[in-house]
């Protein structure tokens, strides 16, 4: 088949790797000689802490994916060319240095990259270069999955159930590039430079807690491997964090360092050798599919709840509520599962699923905090950030979003911590301060003994403090807050 453009660009973005990768192939096999490009981008960057996890996680992929697009060109001379600047003027401007007729890349369907993307195709379009975009972040996206009356679904089960449906092997399977990989060029003399160091973009090391998870296609590959030894064990394992039991890539997903298509793929053949733990894993990987396209679909999801009637809701404001909100951003709440979630946190940008339920839980139901603060926290916290996953499990604690979790679902964090974390090991893990306590006495300090807390080191008020709302009281408040959304459904607790 005659390649279409004598040159082109692929333009690496949330998919930095070099094998199973959409754009990448298309362009090999549609262009005679192909460039790669990544641009760090400053309008993301700017409001930033300088020792962003994320960013080094990004760098250090980026230097994987050079190495990686080098040995499969089969000549050092190729490779990646980094940029630092703003992408809507850094990629038409490579576009014409590099006189390619096409610039390539995946989709992003995030509000402000999608409109990004309409200035970079509309600078190209001046000087007639093509701009070519490709699903690569998900297994089905946008319009291919809609119920039978032609809409969007909204409702989780009937998605998944369409999902499973339809999926097969052309859609599971992989994107080749290694056999068009002599199409890779070498990079121009002034673009032969070392990927940007964090020091180049004005960015620094994190702390080594945030520098524990393996990074690359190399580090997702060993994770997944990992998983793969218990993945059976999944369905069971999961909702305890003490316990070795996620897979732990999602921040790999999120950046595209493994192929959805891979994870998809190893999860669909595990279930139909009966693995329960696959077949949930398996329903997570869709109900990230399901946030994206509900993303696509009603992108004022964004700052507004997908049920427009919770927008009516009365949050807490006022110097209260920011004194809760800097309690729980913390972790001093004086709930210990809750704290040391929030410590897990923020000493190592992740938290465990299970976890990110209950905190969520307790700011909007027991502080009667918007939802939207605790999804701007995470937002600048989580390794593995993704707005379409953060806002959709946002919305899903607050009872706002698409098949959430009912209004009157509100966890007991106590009784979470006994059910999840039955011998505190979390807590005494995140939480050294309470690592005397043990029992009934380490889910809630408030309850033990003046002697178990002497016993144990623990004064409360000082070293740890009391907790900073009653639950049960909370609670009432949270059903009344709801009011002016509330079915004709009973109240009730777990």
């Amino acid at each position: 088949m005659p390649a279409t453009y004598r040159s082109g660009l692929v333009w690496f973005r949330r998919d930095l790797r070099a094998t199973d990768h959409a754009a990448l192939h298309h362009a090999l096999r549609q262009c005679q000689q192909v460039h790669c490009a990544f641009v760090f981008d400053q309008d993301i960057l700017a409001p930033l802490p300088r020792d962003d996890a994320r960013v080094a996680f990004i760098q250090a992929a980026l230097v994987e994916l050079d190495g990686a697009l080098r040995t499969l060109a089969g000549h050092p001379d190729a490779g990646l060319i980094v940029r630092h600047g703003h992408a809507h003027d850094e990629l038409p401007a490579l576009a014409h240095s590099l006189d390619v007729g096409a610039v390539f890349t995946n989709h992003d369907d995030e509000p402000e990259a999608l409109e990004r993307d309409a200035r970079v195709r509309t600078a190209l379009a001046v000087s007639r270069r093509a701009f070519h975009t490709y699903k690569d972040h998900t297994v089905f996206e946008r319009d291919e999955l809609l119920t039978q009356s032609g809409t969007p679904y909204s409702v989780f089960t009937p998605y998944k159930n369409a999902w499973l449906r339809k999926v097969d092997a052309f859609y599971l399977g992989a994107y080749s590039v290694r056999r068009h990989a002599q199409a890779l060029a070498p990079r121009p003399d002034w673009a032969r430079r070392p990927v940007l160091s964090l020091q180049d973009i004005g960015f620094a090391s994190p702390s080594p807690m945030q520098q524990r998870l393996p990074t690359g296609s190399s580090g997702a590959q060993k994770l997944l491997a990992d998983f793969l030894s218990r993945i059976d064990r999944y369905d069971s394992a999961r909702d305890f964090p003490a316990v070795k039991g996620p897979s732990y890539l999602s921040p790999h997903l999120r950046f595209g360092t493994i192929s959805v298509r891979q994870l998809a793929r190893t999860a669909h053949a595990l279930v139909s050798q009966g693995s329960p733990g696959a077949a949930t894993w398996l329903s997570e990987l869709i109900w990230r599919d399901f946030y994206f396209q509900i993303l696509h679909h009603h992108p004022r999801v964004v700052q507004h709840s997908f049920k427009s009637a919770y927008d009516a809701i009365a949050w807490t404001s006022g110097p209260q509520a920011d004194a809760w909100f800097g309690a729980w951003c913390a972790g001093r709440t004086g709930y210990p599962l809750v704290d040391a979630a929030m410590a897990q946190l923020n000493q190592t940008g992740y938290m465990h699923n299970r976890l990110r339920m209950v905190v969520a839980s307790f700011l909007v139901k027991d502080l009667g905090i918007d939802w939207r603060r605790g999804e701007r926290y995470f937002a600048q916290k989580l390794l593995d950030y993704d707005l379409a996953a953060n806002n959709g499990g946002w919305q899903w604690a607050s009872s706002s979003g698409c098949d959430a979790q009912p209004y009157f679902r509100i966890f007991n964090p106590v009784s979470q911590s006994r059910k999840f974390d039955p011998q505190g090991r979390f807590i005494q893990r995140y939480l050294p301060e309470l690592a005397g306590l043990s029992g009934m006495a380490l889910h809630a300090p408030w309850l033990a003994t003046p002697l178990e807390r002497q016993a144990a080191g623990v004064v409360l008020g000082q070293n740890y403090p009391l907790p900073i709302v009653d639950h049960e009281q909370a609670r009432q408040r949270t059903l009344e807050r709801y009011a002016v959304v509330k079915t004709s459904e009973p109240p009730a607790s777990m």
